[in-house]
């Protein structure tokens, strides 16, 4: 995929998580960009963890960011822009610091958005673009 610049839209079959629960893909390429679409705490295997502590649910949600971002030519280094969504702002620290250690040197911008009740009752979500 890396490098694709076509008119047409890719969606990239992403095989690392399960399938999506609705009409969309979990990442689509297009004009040398990658966006993956907003990721849920659930695991490759379609376990919803709806009820594990916030700290696990933020790592599987990273986790399947950047899942998808390998499966469309892309990694962490090449992020441009992250949105997370949580349903409680208290939450906002623990999840600064998950994903410091998740994204290491790289420093996309980012948003952070206190939204209320998520998806299933999960506590976060997220999603990206990236550089393929």
């Amino acid at each position: 995929m890396a490098g694709d610049n076509t008119r047409d839209p890719i969606h990239v079959p992403v095989s690392a998580l399960a399938r999506p629960g609705g009409h969309y893909s979990h990442a689509a390429v297009g004009g040398g960009l990658v966006f993956i679409s907003g990721q849920l705490p659930i695991t490759p295997d379609g376990d919803r963890l709806v009820n594990a502590t916030f700290e696990e649910q933020a790592a599987q949600v990273l986790a399947n960011v950047e899942a998808a971002l390998l499966s469309a030519g892309s990694g962490i280094d090449r992020l441009l822009q992250v949105r997370v969504y949580l349903d409680d702002i208290a939450n906002w620290p623990a999840f600064d610091k998950i994903y410091a250690q998740w994204a290491g040197a790289s420093r996309p911008a980012r948003a952070v958005v206190p939204t209320g009740a998520l998806h299933f009752g999960f506590k976060v979500e997220v999603e990206a673009t990236a550089m393929v």
